[in-house]
């Protein structure tokens, strides 16, 4: 059987990576700072698809070196993900009011 898919050449992954890059520095840039939380949970929602993303190419490794990379990847965007969501917890803890009344003493 004849192998048809596209070959992503380092080249191209170069560039696809300087296109993101670039498009994710003028979109963060234009966005009004109290915005950023909710574009924070939006990047948060993006490492999830990384891990999935990640869990696949370890499905579908063939040798030792490449589960190995595939796993540290998993626990990379696993990590990053879970993170995210807890710095947002505690950024949108700070915008909570503090007018809470006393308990009985």
């Amino acid at each position: 059987m004849e192998h048809t898919g596209t070959v992503l050449t380092g080249f191209v992954a170069l560039y696809i990576f300087m296109l993101a890059a670039f498009t994710g520095y003028e979109i963060i840039g234009r966005v009004p700072s109290i915005l950023h939380t909710p574009l924070m949970s939006g990047s948060n929602f993006v490492h999830g698809i990384v891990v999935v993303g990640a869990i696949y190419a370890t499905l579908n490794a063939t040798s030792l070196l490449e589960q190995a990379i595939g796993f540290f990847g998993v626990l990379l965007g696993a990590g990053n993900a879970a993170g995210g969501y807890v710095v947002t917890e505690r950024m949108l803890d700070m915008f909570k009011s503090s007018d809470k009344k006393p308990a009985n003493k």
